[in-house]
């Protein structure tokens, strides 16, 4: 079955710093018309740094759309112009929200966070070989580093103590890298 949508029109509703909100109309399959809202953004990174403990460094911060604290892996969005480069991006903010640095990273992919309405993507990254050094979050970041270990990690996944969906996905990925002995860890508590 054909599932393609033809955009025939396209308007721009909103421009922003971070996000335009366009509404196009789109051609569907059978012949009809619907308007479909897009937000665009320029996407993001996320790190999952986990040092030679096993212990993963995730950030603690408040979450305005959601006016409450979340717990996530350090991350940050792209340029628009799209001149970062995913990697280039993830070490910044790593370095940014930290103070780490890596010897290693290794790509976990890409995530859509919500692909009914934004073609946002988040390239995802697992740091190790940690080193560590000073913080500089951007001025309006207020953060607090935790380190927690990767079955800790885990089990708040699961219990829902931790709904960011990129940090789900890249403690998941981790864990089964590690379950399947491909992310030594040196702490031999860390059997998950």
């Amino acid at each position: 079955m054909n599932t393609k949508e033809t955009q025939k029109s396209s308007e721009y509703i909103y421009k922003g710093k971070i996000i335009n909100l366009r509404l196009d109309c789109a051609e569907l399959p059978n012949g009809k018309y619907a308007d479909r809202e897009v937000v665009e953004h320029p996407g993001g990174v996320g790190v999952l740094p986990i040092d030679q403990n096993g212990d993963c460094l995730l950030v603690r911060q408040f979450r305005y759309p959601y006016f409450k604290e979340t717990l996530e892996i350090p991350a940050g969005k792209r340029d628009k112009d799209g001149d970062n480069d995913p990697i280039t991006c993830g070490k910044r903010e790593l370095k940014e929200e930290t103070g780490a640095t890596a010897e290693n990273y290794m790509s976990l992919g890409t995530l859509y966070p919500s692909p009914g309405y934004t073609d946002e993507v988040i390239y995802m990254y697992l740091a190790t070989g940690l080193t560590f050094g000073q913080a500089k979050p951007d001025e309006d970041e207020f953060i607090n580093l935790c380190r927690i270990p990767l079955v800790k990690a885990v089990e708040m996944v699961m219990s829902g103590e931790i709904p960011d969906s990129k940090t789900q996905v890249a403690i998941l990925k981790a864990n089964f890298l590690y379950k399947n002995g491909k992310l030594p860890l040196t702490n031999e508590k860390q059997d998950i």
